[in-house]
């Protein structure tokens, strides 16, 4: 696909744009406060598109629209919609504890409720997943829409993305991140929105479109559905999104920056009413795309390239590039500054220099967004391969090694309120243990089914655990003083509709 001047000037404009606001707005961080939570005063609206800015990316628009292109079809969009549900029930539950406590991690969070060892395993394992599987896919999923749309390498690709969101990441931290996903959010919805239309107009219109893929506009597959059953969306799917939503530190880590409860949970619940629209501006499109190009591709995740090289007029293509650009850069940033949050916060500060000054943990946090960036360009490349299954399951079926502990440890600490410290750690130790034979000696089990199990099985050793070495006296977690945590009347309303609306998709779409 070739550029013509206009289409140069929008793209170059765009990102003159987002950086030079990102970089504007975040000038004067001075403490680790500033740079890792934006000085807690970041607002709803700034918040929501954050969070779908940093959720959505070529994950999306290359994984989850070539698995709706591919036999999952529909059905693909429960990870979005199913995450709607999720982040309005958060909104109530995890997140007023979250602020209450004035954490800056996840893992801060364990140490306070179990011990310093928790906080220990679970920091150096959100790193490793994060570098090694986050940063990789996302980078990957980059570069091949690149190579897809404009013949780049997938190297040049890789290395090119990486340095264009380490260098705003390193510069001004969260801040920085939280601005530039304003654009870059707004972009990527109106761009897929875009090529919604496009497409459908393609394929003769909704009544054409839906008749010729009746067999893959369900949001329910059958039990022995390889590639999403029906058994694994509702036996495992919510732990990965209780995760995902509640615990996962570059989701989360913007709503500990909010001002106020109410700025937390309206972001959130913002966010999940935003996620409504990915099955209209992601996997239908990659539906449309297989229905008009099937036979051109060489694999489903160039659904959505597809579309780009072949739809978009001239004229558009600059914004367009921006817009998935800009998705795969937002994605990219809030992963760096989240992994670089935690290895500065609970890894050096915590094991290793307690009292370390500002300065010093300002300029590690910069150093380490780089060397995460250099490493996941590194493991980038390696994605290339067809044993992985594509991008999008690469990403769930990796992280499944540290969702079912994670989530036991935080959820049975929050509940059971006599467990001991090392109920926490083996939590955390055993649940990658049990999910990974599961991958060795089940592997045609499908893969949330594995999760679900592990969960239940984390569970019962961390209640074994308790009852042999129960706690004398509860642990107090920290509180903070300057904020209220008590939720307004318009925010239950505002999350009860976002519910309705995912129910009715359903009903729709069954």
């Amino acid at each position: 696909m070739d550029l013509n001047a206009f289409d140069v000037i929008v793209f170059v404009g765009f990102f003159v744009v987002v950086i030079g606001t990102s970089l504007f707005k975040s000038r004067k961080e001075s403490s680790s406060e500033d740079y890792f939570l934006a000085g807690r005063g970041l607002t709803w609206w700034l918040i929501g598109i954050s969070i779908v800015a940093a959720n959505i990316s070529t994950e999306q628009f290359v994984g989850m629209a070539g698995q709706g292109a591919g036999s999952v079809g529909l059905a693909v969009s429960n990870w979005q919609l199913f995450g709607s549900v999720g982040i309005v029930i958060i909104a109530f539950t995890l997140l007023p504890r979250f602020l209450k406590a004035g954490i800056y991690t996840m893992p801060e969070f364990l140490e306070y409720r179990y011990n310093s060892t928790t906080r220990a395993i679970m920091a150096v394992t959100t790193v490793v997943i994060y570098v090694a599987v986050l940063l990789a896919a996302v980078l990957f999923s980059g570069a091949l829409t690149l190579r897809t749309i404009f013949g780049l390498s997938l190297v040049k690709g890789v290395w090119l993305i990486g340095l264009i969101a380490a260098g705003y990441t390193a510069w001004g931290g969260l801040k920085a991140v939280a601005w530039a996903d304003l654009f870059q959010g707004g972009g990527l919805l109106i761009g897929g929105v875009t090529i919604f239309f496009l497409a459908l107009k393609a394929c003769g219109g909704w009544d054409a479109f839906a008749l010729a893929n009746a067999d893959k506009l369900h949001m329910i597959l059958p039990p022995d559905h390889e590639g999403l059953p029906w058994t694994g969306v509702f036996s495992g799917m919510w732990i990965v999104l209780v995760y995902y939503c509640g615990l996962n530190q570059f989701i989360v880590q913007r709503n500990l920056a909010a001002r106020t409860l109410r700025d937390g949970q309206l972001g959130v619940i913002f966010a999940g009413a935003l996620w409504l629209l990915v099955p209209f501006a992601i996997v239908m499109p990659g539906i449309m795309s297989f229905q008009l190009y099937g036979d051109q591709m060489a694999s489903p995740d160039e659904a959505f390239p597809m579309l780009i090289r072949n739809l978009v007029p001239s004229g558009l293509k600059g914004f367009m590039f921006a817009a998935i650009a800009g998705a795969v850069i937002s994605s990219l940033a809030s992963m760096l500054n989240s992994a670089s949050t935690i290895f500065t916060m609970d890894v050096y500060q915590r094991m290793f220099d307690r009292q370390a000054s500002q300065k010093r943990l300002l300029l590690l946090g910069r150093v380490m967004t780089l060397v995460f960036m250099v490493i996941g360009c590194l493991v980038a490349p390696q994605l290339d391969d067809p044993k992985y299954g594509g991008v999008f399951q690469y990403i769930q079926q990796f992280q499944g090694y540290i969702w079912p502990g994670v989530v036991a440890a935080f959820l049975f600490g929050m509940m059971v309120h006599n467990a001991p410290g090392m109920a926490g750690a083996a939590a955390l130790i055993s649940g990658p243990v049990i999910y990974g034979i599961f991958q060795k000696l089940a592997g045609d089990l499908h893969f949330l089914i594995q999760v679900g199990v592990t969960f239940q099985l984390v569970l019962l050793i961390m209640g074994l655990i308790t009852f042999c070495r129960p706690l004398d006296k509860p642990k107090d977690l920290p509180v903070r003083e300057d904020i209220e945590i008590e939720t307004a009347p318009e925010v239950k309303v505002i999350g009860g509709l976002v519910i309705a609306a995912v129910v009715v998709f359903y009903i729709i779409f069954w």
